[in-house]
């Protein structure tokens, strides 16, 4: 009779077959991922037989998966998720973002239209509006100058060295001058002393003029100039990874993956706030 090591030795040449079967391009096209999960639920049912047939316990040697725990991982690593897509009758504003976001391989993203009292209320209805985990996923988008510049740093071609930044922080954090100063100043590897760099907040003109997008309604997505960005260290650690920014309308908000959006857009991602 089997003893426990040959019955690992055959669940280890049956499984290295099984993922051997599954990375195969003409298997993984031909096979759907039904058959494929009622095949190994088969082999393992064979197997936790045998188990049962011969007295072992094998749960300290090998974890083995349960067979619908087995069925559930193919089905869902089979199900293709819908691409997004722009949509039909969404406003043009909308429409660009949305292409802006398909073309930078995010995944999914979701836009939502709030009352036209939102700002005139407190965070948890803002969260309400939008469906977000917590106040901590509300975020914005502000345009931040330094104000001190050196002559020869005047626009933004340089990222670790710019006039501008589009700085992205929680409504619920404090936007600390100090620890930003810092940071920009590190980016441009000290390049120039401190007293070259002072961030204030840029005026409206320059916003709207830099952004293409008035008070309100920033994003980082879709901006007229291509300003380096500043994400907040506090966003990167989010769990949940979705967080919500404004969407270039007043009432147009748009909620992404926090991951997602590091990898397309590459902030620089910094501590910039209060503790």
């Amino acid at each position: 009779m089997a003893d426990a090591s040959s019955l690992h030795a055959r669940y280890d040449v049956i499984s290295s077959r099984l993922d051997s079967l599954e990375k195969h391009p003409v298997i993984r096209t031909a096979l759907a991922a039904r058959n494929l999960g009622e095949r190994q639920l088969a082999i393992l049912a064979r197997i936790d037989k045998l188990v049962a047939a011969l007295g072992l316990d094998l749960s300290a040697v090998t974890p083995v998966p349960s067979p619908a725990a087995t069925a559930a991982a193919a089905a869902a690593a089979a199900t293709p998720r819908p691409r997004p897509a722009v949509t039909p009758d969404a406003s043009p504003t909308q429409q660009r973002l949305e292409q802006e976001l398909i073309d930078r391989c995010f995944s999914g993203f979701r836009f939502v239209r709030v009352p036209g009292d939102y700002y005139d209320q407190p965070l948890e209805f803002r969260r309400d509006c939008l469906g977000a985990a917590s106040v901590q996923h509300l975020c914005k988008s502000i345009v931040m100058e330094n104000t001190r510049a050196h002559e020869s740093v005047s626009g933004w071609e340089d990222p670790a060295n710019s006039k501008y930044y589009c700085v992205i922080v929680q409504y619920t954090a404090r936007l600390h001058a100090d620890k930003l100063r810092v940071a920009v100043q590190e980016l441009s590897g000290r390049k120039f002393g401190r007293q070259y760099f002072n961030m204030r907040l840029a005026p409206e003109e320059v916003n709207d003029a830099l952004t293409g997008y008035s008070h309100n309604a920033v994003s980082p997505i879709g901006m007229r100039e291509r300003l380096p960005m500043l994400l907040s260290h506090r966003i990167a650690r989010l769990q949940p990874g979705e967080f919500w920014l404004g969407a270039g309308e007043v009432d147009l908000k748009v909620g992404m993956n926090v991951d997602e959006f590091i990898a397309a857009y590459q902030p620089f991602v910094i501590d910039c706030t209060y503790d």
